[in-house]
């Protein structure tokens, strides 16, 4: 069987996303590392900061694409680290709600001052209706693994 025109596409976009994704982990890493974090610990911060309330472990994964236990393990360390901090969940009563300390805000904040510039370096160049395509294509891929 041979792909069709769009699934030969679809798959050079899966294989570059792959190729990307390993990319900006790696950038991220030397990004994230004066403040102590990996793109990883970034991510849940950004996920949190991001987040009009309150999330569980479960729902970072979810909004990640990560497993639950990675997420889980990462957030444990960051507890210690007191970057986060469990709250009760008045809806559940086992899976407690993960919050931002006022370290971890701060955090995440000199991480947004180093990863702005840096954003707008890297899209100096790229046409806004690119940028403005990419991201939509994205959402739509996305769109079709989310439960």
């Amino acid at each position: 069987m041979k792909h069709s025109t769009k699934g030969h596409a679809f798959t050079e976009i899966v294989i570059e996303s792959f190729r990307l994704s390993g990319l900006l982990a790696t950038e991220g890493d030397r990004i994230a590392a004066p403040l102590g974090l990996s793109s990883a610990r970034w991510k849940i911060l950004g996920a949190l900061a991001r987040s009009e309330h309150p999330l569980t472990v479960s729902q970072i994964a979810r909004n990640m694409g990560q497993s639950r236990q990675a997420v889980q393990s990462l957030v444990n360390i960051m507890c210690e680290t007191g970057l986060v901090e469990f709250q009760d969940n008045p809806n559940h009563k086992r899976a407690k709600l993960a919050v931002l300390t006022a370290l971890g805000k701060s955090v995440y904040e000199k991480m947004e001052a180093i990863q702005i510039p840096w954003a707008n370096e890297c899209a100096g160049n790229m046409p806004i209706e690119d940028l403005k395509t990419t991201l939509a294509t994205l959402k739509k891929i996305a769109k079709l693994f989310s439960a």
